[in-house]
């Protein structure tokens, strides 16, 4: 018989986020996240300040066959004035009936919370956090901090009547793939800047605390009008920027300054997927933390995490150098791959930048949403 549990104490909380090791056992494209991130992601990041969730597992009989997290980002129905909720961290057996009791209940939870609006999803928080369902590239592992599932999901989704709401798309670079043109391109765009007192220059680590400063402005200006967007406060800026200094390299972070102005950026980090997917249900102790430690100088990818311009400053080629820039310093280090991920399905802007550069979308995400 199925039933579903509502996660209180710390004994389902680890069942919760161990439940996709068991789901994808075998799968060797799956990603195991880290448990010490996720329990943090659940229990104590800035998020909880100011909003709430509650997590679902969904068992028949002994067996958790599904969970799923009910997800109400105060903040993000403030700055955009609406009242949603969002529903994520979805994992579920090929079952439409197990799949709708775990749907069913985010809705209800959203609604005696008092949302009116629509439940979206899968987002986990926001898309300032991982989000999306995959619905094509399944061929080949997540890199870092992409989601993965398998390729039932989208039907499940669309079994509970779920819609489109947008399409995230993910580009892959391979090392042959970047040709002089491109270069000559970036050659032209970097001139044109220049004549507008416009410079690319890579992020000053000495002085970090003062570049996340600028890079918050720039952030929460720049991503105003993406989809489920929600600026981040100086807590939760800090928290997330604490992360990725951690794997961060200067040669892959990219400011675009006019006149000491901070117009725009662009930062990428290497691809410790390749590392985590080999690290056994993502426990860092006894032997996981070695091999995430002396296994990153192997890795030879990168992700493109971010890139934004402020109003005022797109359509001058800002993005293009940014993320030219940034594939010229992977070239340099012989890394195999970078991907740019993700961006929306409608910017054009962005997306025709990496074409120009010889981007692939060689992956596609969904956001689903239905009335509630």
């Amino acid at each position: 018989m199925k039933n579903i549990v509502a996660v209180s104490n710390k004994k389902q909380l680890a069942q919760f986020i161990d439940f996709p090791h068991d789901l994808y056992k075998g799968d060797s494209n799956y990603v195991p996240e880290l448990f010490i991130a996720q329990k943090d992601l659940l229990t104590t990041h800035p998020f909880h300040k100011h909003s709430s969730l509650q997590c679902f597992l969904l068992f028949d009989g002994d067996k958790i066959i599904g969970r799923i997290a009910a997800i109400l980002n105060n903040n993000y129905n403030i700055f955009n004035s609406t009242n949603d909720g969002f529903f994520g961290f979805f994992d579920c057996i090929n079952n439409q009936e197990a799949a709708n009791l775990l749907l069913d209940t985010a809705a209800k939870w959203l609604k005696d919370k008092g949302v009116t609006g629509a439940i979206i999803g899968p987002v986990n928080f926001s898309t300032n956090e991982s989000c999306g369902l995959l619905i094509e590239g399944f061929d080949s592992p997540p890199v870092v901090m992409m989601p993965y599932n398998a390729t039932y999901y989208p039907a499940l989704m669309e079994g509970w009547k779920l819609n489109k709401k947008v399409d995230l798309i993910a580009w892959k670079f391979n090392g042959d793939n970047y040709d002089d043109r491109s270069v000559k391109l970036m050659d032209r765009l970097e001139e044109r800047l220049n004549r507008n007192n416009i410079t690319i220059r890579k992020i000053n680590m000495k002085n970090f605390k003062q570049e996340a400063a600028n890079l918050r402005e720039v952030y929460n200006k720049a991503w105003d009008k993406n989809a489920g967007f929600v600026p981040l406060n100086d807590e939760e800026f800090d928290y997330q920027a604490k992360d990725l200094k951690l794997v961060l390299d200067p040669d892959f972070c990219f400011v675009a300054e006019q006149d000491g102005k901070l117009v725009g950026f662009g930062a990428a980090i290497p691809d410790m997927n390749q590392i985590q997917i080999k690290i056994k249900k993502g426990r860092l102790l006894p032997t996981g933390i070695f091999k995430l430690l002396f296994g990153k100088k192997n890795v030879k990818g990168i992700r493109i995490l971010l890139l934004g311009v402020i109003d005022g400053y797109r359509k001058m080629g800002i993005e293009a150098c940014i993320y030219g820039s940034i594939i010229k310093s992977y070239r340099a280090k012989n890394f195999e791959y970078a991907e740019a991920g993700w961006t929306l399905e409608h910017n054009d802007l962005v997306n025709n930048a990496i074409i120009a550069i010889k981007g692939d979308p060689y992956k596609k995400y969904r956001i689903y949403e239905k009335a509630i």
